[in-house]
């Protein structure tokens, strides 16, 4: 089984790849391998044997930078079938490169570790102001279709620059109250809370809850 891990952030990758391959596994850096690499790699056995000490057992195999090495990258489609678990680690991919589209169009899993990006004041503000609105459920479906790119904390801040900004103009008793909730979410998502719920879970809690009268 081939799978591929491609992103910036290092560190949930790398834990990523001990969660699935475990403590114990091969490494390969892309950049020092050949063509005449591959059928050992993919198709061979450990010379260490697996967990059993067996040359026959399945290996747990990582293969790193590999799509910076042009000729095996675009060679990596023919050994798809390997009975190995195989993971490769890039850090950033073409995805206009042959072998990128060819690997989608045969079904590898692909998964993405990017690190959060800041928020844009413009669309967080659209975000709130759905939720201050009453339209909690459009504030929590827009929230969806950045989470994965971008950093909860950050939201939460730029939410806290807009509220306070709404109370220094107006100071009204609704103004008042979602400054307090805004306290209450920072509270929630740094302290105890955050063990049980995931941050983004608990924006998403309070967009559907700051809109009600």
């Amino acid at each position: 089984m081939v799978r591929v891990f491609v992103g910036d952030d290092r560190v949930r990758a790398a834990k990523a790849v001990e969660s699935e391959l475990g403590g114990n596994y091969e490494v390969f850096e892309g950049e020092s391998l050949t063509l005449a690499d591959l059928p050992s790699i993919f198709q061979g056995v450990s010379l260490f044997g697996g967990d059993s000490g067996g040359f026959g057992d399945k290996r747990r195999i990582l293969l790193k930078d590999l799509n910076e090495n042009g000729a095996v990258w675009e060679k990596i489609v023919d050994y798809l079938e390997t009975e190995h678990e195989v993971i490769i680690w890039e850090t950033k991919i073409d995805k206009r490169s042959a072998g990128y589209k060819r690997l989608k169009e045969m079904g590898v899993e692909i998964r993405e570790f990017n690190l959060a990006q800041k928020p844009e004041m413009r669309q967080v503000f659209g975000i709130f102001d759905a939720a201050l609105r009453g339209d909690g459920e459009t504030a929590v479906r827009m929230v969806e279709k950045i989470e994965l790119e971008q950093d909860p904390y950050m939201f939460l801040g730029l939410m806290v620059t807009q509220a306070l900004k709404k109370f220094e103009a107006k100071q009204g008793s609704k103004e008042r109250r979602v400054v307090k909730m805004l306290g209450e979410l920072d509270m929630r998502m740094k302290g105890e809370a955050n063990v049980y719920l995931e941050p983004w879970t608990l924006v998403k809690m309070f967009l559907l809850e700051v809109g009600k009268k």
